[in-house]
């Protein structure tokens, strides 16, 4: 999912931040014992992830899609100390497993973590958010921007993720999956409300502040 090669991989690594151990067992365990292990952030875009939300200082985080949780802890890094992460995830079959993650963080408090379908759990969450990070069915990111959009703060932060497709969105001839992608993308292009850009970080971060 990389849109860089191994060795630039490498190097970047060597310039960022290390990873907790906790982070580590994670990555380690979701290889292991996981389907589909490419959907886990890693190390560098959970680097990326953390410093976004430190230099935010939020008070509030909705991530849309948790998975085993390393995006959660990652972003859950730069809360202030009375700050609330709420993460939405589908699959049951995995909460034993992110839970016990979560319980042992520095930052167990802090997460607030539901089990549902998240175009239904969004709309029980009474919060204005700092920012938001969007990983879950690409299908319905245009349905997570709208129903996230009134409740993000004006300067607040929307992140969303693999908006490169493994770079499938420069072929001219795409299957549903991309074309869903590029039609969200275009959307937020020529959304004036927001200031935007995408970071070709991993498979593609779309960065979008509210005005």
């Amino acid at each position: 999912m990389s849109l860089i090669n191994d060795d630039m991989q490498q190097l970047l690594l060597g310039y960022c931040e290390p990873e907790n151990e906790l982070l580590k067992k994670i990555d380690r365990e979701t290889n292991l014992k996981v389907l589909m292990p490419r959907m886990l952030s890693g190390h560098y875009q959970g680097r990326v992830l953390s410093l976004l939300s430190k230099m935010t200082n939020p008070s509030r985080i909705l991530e849309v899609g948790t998975f085993t949780g390393y995006a959660t802890l990652c972003l859950a890094e730069g809360l202030k100390p009375e700050g609330i992460i709420y993460t939405l995830d589908i699959n049951e079959e995995l909460e034993e497993m992110v839970q016990g993650y979560f319980a042992v963080s520095a930052h167990s408090e802090k997460i607030k973590y539901i089990i549902g379908n998240a175009v239904e759990t969004i709309t029980t969450l009474d919060e204005v958010f700092d920012l938001v990070f969007i990983d879950a069915d690409k299908k319905n990111n245009g349905t997570y921007y709208d129903l996230i959009f009134d409740r993000v703060r004006s300067g607040g932060l929307i992140i969303v993720d693999n908006v490169l497709w493994s770079g499938k969105v420069l072929n001219a001839s795409q299957d549903k999956d991309t074309k869903n992608i590029t039609t969200f993308n275009d959307r937020i292009a020529a959304d004036d409300r927001v200031e935007k850009l995408i970071l070709p970080v991993r498979d593609g971060l779309f960065i979008i502040r509210k005005k």
